[in-house]
């Protein structure tokens, strides 16, 4: 019987407890609820949750939503003339490319020391031309023996035009080896092809090389097949033509110059006998001349893994990157003109970002000072 009462007490207190502690919980929240500043935020809180745009067309009658599923079908039919718009681009694109082509023509006969410009081709006002008239009176005072020396130096076109181009441009240099370097000073016109009216869009790259002691090609190509039509399955993500899959050539190198791959040596060893042999295979080699072997984009629709997916976007980025401004734009790229005016925009955007964020934190202070509570 005692055990039974101690049963008993124990169980009353324990209940007894609990009520208390959920009086106690009851208070609390009851003060919480008559804190003003605890209301305000949570009533923020709803508000911000209630208008995000998902839940705010949750809200919205039926009637409104079927008329909003008709927007988008008109939405979808915008992405579809813009499609159309950008294959009139590319129209216009090779049109003009054709325009451009004799002077590129003429751009690649003066690098090559295949034709002297005219004195009225090669006239050019720089903006430091005081500056520069005044070095080239400097010049003039250089010893007799040196002049001489100078004449006598007979340099054709501009040597190393491309190759330069290729040490001045950071995405274009990262890609380049020391073996690399021999073979590129080789490289003597860069053209961009596009597709032919009525064919697929794409555009390639043509590489023209000299003779050289690496490989008997004399033009390597990369083409670029492009997409200008919505996604199907998510039509408004479209923003233009895109970039889908690219290919390269076959390089044909003379014996012991491919630079692609290298030849390494390795021991073996027999599990049975003991003796070791040694052998030698082939590993591939870091190498701009790999940008002529790029990975295959699946047609399957097998999925690539990560690096693969970066290494095919790195390459997409070259090829739109080589179209859009190294040919065009050659000799600025050579100068380093280009480079710079690349360089001082992007400056200037942080320089701007900078100054918002400094007016942004001085209004912030200037609210704290006012405010008569702090």
């Amino acid at each position: 019987m005692a055990d039974n009462s101690k049963t008993e007490d124990t169980t009353s207190d324990s209940v007894e407890a609990a009520k208390n502690a959920g009086d106690k919980k009851e208070k609390l929240a009851d003060q919480v609820m008559q804190n003003p500043q605890v209301l305000a935020a949570l009533q923020e809180r709803l508000d911000n949750t209630a208008l995000t745009p998902s839940s705010y067309i949750e809200t919205l009658p039926k009637a409104v939503k079927r008329r909003i599923d008709a927007l988008k079908q008109l939405q979808v039919k915008c992405a579809h003339i813009e499609a159309k718009f950008y294959e009139e681009v590319h129209d216009l694109e090779r049109k003009y490319a054709a325009l451009y082509q004799p002077l590129f023509d003429k751009r690649r006969e003066f690098i090559n020391g295949e034709a002297e410009p005219t004195d009225a081709e090669s006239e050019w006002h720089s903006e430091n031309e005081e500056e520069e008239k005044l070095a080239g009176d400097l010049k003039n005072v250089v010893v007799i023996e040196e002049k001489a020396e100078a004449e006598e130096t007979n340099v054709k076109g501009i040597p190393d035009f491309w190759f330069t181009i290729f040490r001045n441009v950071d995405m274009l240099s990262e890609l380049v080896q020391e073996y690399d370097e021999p073979i590129l000073k080789h490289l003597q016109d860069i053209k961009v092809k596009f597709s032919e009216p009525g064919q697929p869009m794409s555009f390639s790259l043509e590489f023209h090389f000299g003779p050289n002691d690496y490989f008997s090609n004399s033009v390597l190509t990369k083409t670029y097949k492009m997409k200008s039509e919505p996604d199907k399955t998510d039509p408004f993500s479209f923003e233009g033509p895109e970039i889908v899959d690219c290919e390269g050539c076959t390089i044909d190198w003379k014996k012991g110059k491919n630079v692609t791959v290298k030849t390494i040596k390795k021991k073996q060893k027999h599990k049975g006998r003991g003796t070791v042999r040694t052998i030698t295979k082939q590993v591939p080699n870091d190498s701009f001349f790999n940008f002529f072997s790029p990975i295959k984009v699946s047609g399957d629709g097998e999925s690539l893994d990560e690096d693969s997916e970066f290494t095919l976007a790195a390459d997409f980025e070259i090829g739109h990157f080589f179209r859009e401004r190294i040919v065009p734009r050659a000799v600025l790229y050579f100068t380093g003109e280009a480079i710079e005016d690349d360089d001082n925009f992007e400056e200037g955007e942080e320089g701007e970002e900078e100054e918002l964020e400094g007016e942004e934190e001085g209004e912030e202070e200037e609210d704290a000072e006012s405010d008569p509570k702090v």
